[in-house]
């Protein structure tokens, strides 16, 4: 049997059973006004974090979101989109899509604005999405590409989403990440990874695979605990900490020096001058903070000069900056 099986078998499991213990963080719904989310949306909510960020929203959008799950972030996508056919939900499992789609049926009961045919639910997985080349311009998962394997699949998943999306257009996505490499014992079990703990990467190895795939740019919107794996239960040494990324991934030409990660840091020039150029493009008016990405804040410390301040990484990112 297949890990892509059992992926497939623990979550037909939830699409008829709630699973409590499958990914999601304790997070309340974001509040969109006029926006009734269905209790059972919040009880199926088997994301990590959230791929709703109102930066990304524009007027017009075309919208993909792969692995559908209960269909809470699908409709906050729809909130925004308002129109037949505004956001495309792919699913391989057949029992989740139904789900779905009895929850989309209920949430226009409570939602006035809301149009079930707002929301094209697909049969389709994320390695072979059924989508046309750049025909979107925002695309969107949670906490499904971690359940991928390197060496082959995940790198695919992430090329099908730089396929589809048109240039400009962005990835957004929420996935679990480990705080130091897990053990070859873990990675194996189909089960764990099925259920978004044994196929965590380090966050850096998480953002060279999106690097990797052709996105130029990526913001990093958000990082916090995701769960704890006990030395006892796990079989570990010690205790490891999961956690939880946020990341916005665009579409853009990638830099002749590398991809440009934003991760919080800023960047202040404090000298004589009204402003200060680097000499790489970035232009820094005098004591105005201005975001940085990681490659030009080590650039600029690399200076050492005393009237360029630059601050730590923050992991939260909500765009703008040096590039």
């Amino acid at each position: 049997m297949s890990y892509h099986t059992t992926v497939r078998d623990v979550y037909r499991e939830a699409a008829t059973q709630p699973a409590a213990n499958l990914c999601c963080v304790p997070q309340a719904p974001r509040y969109l006004p006029g926006l009734n989310i269905p209790p059972i949306m919040v009880e199926m909510n088997y994301g990590c974090g959230t791929t709703i960020h109102l930066q990304d929203m524009t007027s017009n959008q075309r919208v993909l979101y792969v692995g559908v799950g209960g269909g809470l972030e699908v409709l906050q996508l729809a909130y925004f989109a308002r129109r037949p056919g505004g956001v495309i939900a792919v699913d391989p499992v057949r029992e989740m899509r139904q789900k779905a789609r009895a929850n989309l049926e209920l949430a226009a009961e409570t939602n006035d604005w809301f149009d079930p045919s707002f929301v094209t639910l697909i049969d389709g997985d994320a390695l072979h999405l059924p989508v046309e080349r750049n025909s979107v311009d925002l695309a969107a998962q949670n906490c499904l590409f971690n359940i991928f394997k390197t060496g082959g699949d995940l790198e695919q998943a992430l090329a099908e989403m730089h396929r589809v999306l048109d240039d400009g257009g962005r990835l957004v996505m929420s996935d679990p990440i480990a705080s130091r490499p897990l053990p070859l014992a873990l990675r194996q079990d189909e089960v764990l990874r099925a259920q978004c703990i044994s196929g965590c990467l380090l966050l850096e190895e998480y953002l060279q695979k999106i690097s990797d795939a052709g996105f130029g740019a990526i913001e990093v919107r958000s990082r916090r605990p995701y769960r704890m794996l006990d030395a006892v239960t796990y079989d570990l040494e010690d205790d490891l900490l999961l956690e939880t990324v946020e990341v916005t991934a665009f579409q853009v030409t990638m830099p002749e020096d590398g991809v440009c990660v934003f991760t919080g840091r800023m960047a202040v020039y404090l000298g004589p001058d009204e402003e200060f150029d680097d000499g790489r493009g970035h232009y820094f008016p005098k004591n105005i903070p201005l975001p940085v990405c990681d490659k030009t804040a080590d650039a600029l410390q690399a200076l050492g000069r005393a009237d360029i301040q630059v601050t730590p990484t923050t992991w939260h990112s909500e765009g703008g900056g040096c590039c």
